[in-house]
């Protein structure tokens, strides 16, 4: 079992950039892949960007280049570091947790925590 807080929400300029954190909980956590996630309003939850066990990092398209995921295995901590924001990022964002896990697409995730909300302003 693992359980997943996140942190670091806001509201933001266009251009701005916001830090979110998620706290998990458990003594595997280095063996999980975890993934960023966000769903707009009236939309579907989308892929954001993964991390593997060993490091390994995917983008959605739409964020390359502008976000970073990491993680701190001996905190238990992933990070999504998220740099020149725009509206179109407003959304929820939820990290997630997953042992078999296609990378690219973020399909096969586990656990997810409540998440955290991002509101980029124009």
């Amino acid at each position: 079992q693992v359980q997943l807080v996140e942190s670091g929400g806001g509201l933001v300029q266009t251009g701005g950039s916001l830090r979110l954190s998620c706290a998990a909980s458990g003594r595997t956590f280095s063996s999980y892949a975890m993934g960023w996630f966000r769903q707009a309003p009236g939309k579907e939850r989308e892929f954001v960007a993964t991390i593997s066990w060993s490091g390994g990092t995917y983008y959605a398209d739409s964020v390359k280049g502008r976000f970073t995921i990491s993680r701190d295995n001996a905190n238990n901590t992933v990070y999504l570091e998220m740099n020149g924001l725009k509206p179109e990022d407003t959304a929820q964002y939820y990290c997630a947790a997953g042992r078999t896990v296609d990378l690219r697409t973020g399909s096969g995730m586990r656990y997810w925590g409540k998440g955290t909300l991002v509101t980029v302003s124009s």
